[in-house]
């Protein structure tokens, strides 16, 4: 008797599981991508610029703090004022007692200091030098009436510091007494004009429209 068996079923169906085509391996597990992969992939291609590596600042000589100093009002305004000297701080005008600065009590917002800024632009100007007491007022209400009729409402008048009059600003003074007194009604503010544009020696002037 053969000790093979001559009935074999399951060959067939070996050689079938066998030609099947095999499923393909998993994908292997997704890397969860850290803040540091985010910046990087962020950062590519991006160069750094030599020149922004390093940026310069200023060098500002301020007083040292000193809780057990006295108080020195003359030695720290000198202080200040050799700062100013050097250009080291700017000087503010409108620290200084030459600063002139009028707003309208009628009106319900402070508007001086962005006029005093430049945040209005200048139409029109007026230049006194020169003029005496006796036409400052007359050139003034002239140079006020034509900006009325025209409709505008910035204006700049230099009137000078009045440094070599005996009697101190008297231009000055008869421009911001006219316009405080008899325009009152006409003016919104008035002040100091910035450095750039005549400093202490003029005014910029808003007009109602």
């Amino acid at each position: 008797m053969s000790s093979e068996f001559k009935n074999r079923p399951f060959v067939k169906l070996k050689k079938k599981i066998a030609s099947r085509p095999q499923a393909p391996p998993p994908p292997p597990p997704q890397k969860i991508a850290t803040e540091e992969d985010t910046f990087n992939d962020a950062m590519n291609g991006v160069h750094a610029i030599k020149e922004f590596r390093v940026l310069p600042c200023s060098n500002i000589h301020r007083l040292p703090p000193s809780s057990n100093r006295r108080a020195d009002p003359d030695g720290d305004a000198l202080a200040i004022l050799t700062q100013i000297a050097r250009g080291d701080e700017p000087i503010n005008l409108s620290d200084t007692q030459e600063y002139v600065e009028w707003t309208n009590p009628d009106s319900k917002i402070d508007i001086t200091e962005k006029l005093h800024a430049g945040r209005f632009s200048v139409q029109t100007m007026l230049d006194l030098h020169g003029a005496t007491m006796d036409e400052v007022n007359s050139e003034l209400d002239a140079f006020l009436e034509n900006s009325f009729k025209r409709g505008w409402q910035c204006l700049k008048i230099i009137h000078g510091r009045g440094l070599r009059s005996v009697k101190g600003p008297v231009l000055k003074n008869a421009v911001v007494k006219r316009l405080s007194g008899r325009y009152r009604n006409r003016v919104i503010a008035f002040v100091s004009a910035r450095q750039c544009d005549g400093g202490l020696g003029a005014l910029y002037v808003l007009l109602r429209g």
